[in-house]
């Protein structure tokens, strides 16, 4: 089940902190980078759609990637909300005034070394994007409804500092979600299931 309209997710994000307090806590190392994303929904006449972009090859941290915007929690950042809409300001344009923000996710642990904050989002008007070339290669959208059904994810084994870690990963339109942000679709894909039922 997904949601078809911003009305509809925003009764569901209510139950946002239910969910962040129903999952099982995390050992989370006293090393990890706080960071964030945004998860930016745009409601469209077919329903809300996802933004996500690749990143540009040349990058330290997950290059060529798939992602959400997004990065580190700087000094500056009082909150983690903070952190995803200055992101998403400085690699792709958008106004943190222009989005309306639902709700976080729970955080989520990448090897990395990374503690990723997921924060819903969603666009009050259409955005005219700028993206930073040097960070964004490009951005692109993906309707909610492809990424919220769980029968497209397939899982991969990778060898990582001499361990084997499990992945997600999800196709769409020749591009290939994988890792982190695919992990985190998945999450948002458990959470809206569990916020439906907790609305009934």
């Amino acid at each position: 089940m997904f949601p078809r309209n911003a009305n509809e997710m925003r009764r569901l994000c209510q139950h946002a902190d239910a969910f962040s307090r129903h999952c099982p806590a995390q050992s989370v190392p006293d090393t990890v980078i706080a960071s964030a994303v945004l998860i930016l929904l745009q409601a469209h006449e077919d329903g809300l759609h996802v933004l996500l972009t690749r990143r540009t090859e040349h990058l330290r941290h997950h290059a060529g990637q798939i992602s959400f915007p997004g990065g580190r929690r700087e000094e500056q950042d009082a909150t983690a909300v903070r952190t995803a809409l200055r992101e998403a300001q400085e690699e792709v344009g958008v106004v943190p005034s222009d989005v309306e923000v639902l709700g976080c996710l729970p955080d989520f642990l990448v090897p990395s070394g990374f503690l990723i904050t997921p924060v819903l989002g969603l666009l009050q008007r259409p955005a005219k994007l700028v993206l930073d070339d040097f960070e964004v290669a490009e951005a692109f959208e993906v309707p909610l409804a492809h990424l919220m059904q769980r029968i497209r994810y397939q899982q991969h084994r990778l060898q990582w500092q001499g361990s084997v870690r499990h992945v997600h990963a999800v196709a769409y339109q020749g591009r290939f979600v994988w890792g982190a942000t695919a992990g985190i679709l998945v999450m948002l894909a458990d959470f809206l299931s569990f916020a439906y039922q907790a609305k009934v």
